[in-house]
C-alpha cells in the first residue's frame, strides 16, 4: 500500500482510474468550464460593454487581479492540500497592511520582514490545528479571524494607521513598468515560482497526496502534520503580503480593507478548478479564476450595478462551477 503511495504520478501522464481518476476527471472539467466561461465573458464583454477592452480598463482589471490573486493562490495550497480553505484571509491582510505601515518609521526592511513573519506564523499556527491535532478547518480559521481582528483593535485602539508623513520609501510598490502595476510583475513572478516549487520539490508532490488520501499518505510513511503546517504558513505569508500591498496602496491601514477578499479567494480558486476535496489543481489555475473573478466585478462595475450584484453574480457562477465539477465527476464514476 504504501508503495502505491508513493509512487502515485503528480505530473502529466496517462489518466487514472478509480477514485484519482474521477476526482481528475471532475477537476478537469471544472476547469474547462471556467476556460469556456472566461472565453464567453471577454467575447460578451468585448461587444456589449463600452470601455471593456479599453487599455485603460485591461490595467484597472489586472491592478484588482494583483491583490485578489495572491490571496487566491494561498487559498488554492490549502485547499490542494485537502483542508477546504480559510477565513482569516481578510483578517490576516488587513492586519499586515497596519503592521507594515505602523513599522515603516524602523525601515522598510524590518516593515516587510516582520508583516511576513507575522502571516507565516499565523498561519503555521493554524495549520498545527488542523493538521497536528485534527481541529476543523472551519473553526479554526473563525477564530483565527475573530483573535487577529481582536489583537488588531486593541493594538490600534480602532484607528486607521497611516504611513509617517512623507514616507516614500514604499512608493515603488505603486509604480509601474511598461505601463502596468509593479504588484502584477509581483504576482506573476510569485505564481511561476510556486508552480515550479509544487512541481519539482517533495514538499509540492506529498501536498497533492496528502490532500488527495492523508490516511494513504500516512502510512507511505509522509508527515503529514508538516506538510499541512507548510502550506498554511505558505499561504499565511502571501496573505499578508497582499495585505502589505493593499496598505500601500491605500495608504492606510484598519480591518475596513478586509472587504470581501476571503469570499473572492475562495471563489477564485473554485471557479479555477481547484479540488475543494483536495489532492488537485495548480497556482496557475487559482491567478486564471482570479481574472474571471476581477472580470466579472469589472463588467458589472461598468455597467453601474452595485456592490451586492456584483457578488450575487459571482456566488452563481462559483455555485454552476460546483455543480459542473459534481456532474463530470458522476459521469466519471459511472
Amino acid at each position: 500500500m504504501s508503495t502505491d503511495v508513493a509512487t502515485a504520478p503528480t505530473g502529466p501522464g496517462p489518466a487514472r482510474t478509480g477514485a484519482g481518476g474521477s476526482r481528475e476527471a471532475a477537476t478537469r472539467g471544472a476547469f474547462y468550464g471556467a476556460i469556456a466561461v472566461f472565453a464567453a465573458l471577454i467575447l460578451y464583454g468585448a461587444i456589449s460593454t463600452d470601455g471593456f477592452l479599453t487599455m485603460t480598463n485591461v490595467r484597472a482589471i489586472l491592478s484588482s487581479v494583483a491583490f485578489v490573486g495572491m490571496v487566491a493562490v494561498g487559498t488554492a495550497l490549502i485547499m490542494i492540500s485537502g483542508n477546504l480553505f480559510s477565513l482569516a484571509v481578510g483578517s490576516t491582510a488587513a492586519a499586515a497592511a497596519m503592521i507594515f505601515l505602523a513599522l515603516l518609521p524602523h525601515g522598510i526592511v524590518l516593515a516587510f520582514a516582520v508583516t511576513l513573519l507575522m502571516g507565516v506564523v499565523v498561519g503555521a499556527m493554524q495549520g498545527f490545528l488542523v493538521g497536528g491535532i485534527g481541529a476543523n478547518t472551519i473553526i479554526v480559521t473563525i477564530g483565527a479571524a475573530g483573535l487577529i481582528q481582536g489583537v488588531a483593535l486593541w493594538a490600534s485602539h480602532g484607528a486607521t494607521i497611516l504611513p509617517p508623513k512623507g514616507d516614500t520609501s514604499f512608493d515603488w510598490l505603486n509604480g509601474h513598468i511598461f505601463t502596468f502595476a509593479v504588484p502584477i510583475y509581483i504576482l506573476f513572478g510569485t505564481v511561476v515560482v510556486l508552480d515550479q516549487f509544487l512541481r519539482r520539490s517533495r514538499f509540492g508532490r506529498r501536498l497533492k497526496l496528502v490532500g488527495e488520501n492523508v490516511e494513504a499518505a500516512r502510512a507511505a510513511g509522509i508527515r503529514t502534520a508538516w506538510v499541512v503546517i507548510g502550506a498554511f504558513s505558505i499561504a499565511g505569508g502571501l496573505f499578508a503580503f497582499a495585505g502589505l500591498e493593499l496598505g500601500a496602496f491605500n495608504e492606510s491601514g484598519s480591518l475596513l480593507i478586509e472587504g470581501t477578499q476571503t469570499y473572492d479567494a475562495i471563489a477564485a480558486a473554485v471557479v479555477g478548478g481547484i479540488a475543494i476535496t483536495g489532492g488537485r489543481g495548480s497556482v496557475w489555475q487559482a491567478l486564471g479564476g482570479a481574472i474571471l473573478i476581477a472580470m466579472i466585478s469589472d463588467i458589472l462595475l461598468l455597467r453601474g450595478y452595485s456592490e451586492g450584484i456584483q457578488i450575487l453574480v459571482k456566488g452563481v457562477v462559483v455555485f454552476a462551477v460546483v455543480v459542473l465539477a459534481r456532474l463530470n465527476r458522476m459521469r466519471a464514476e459511472s
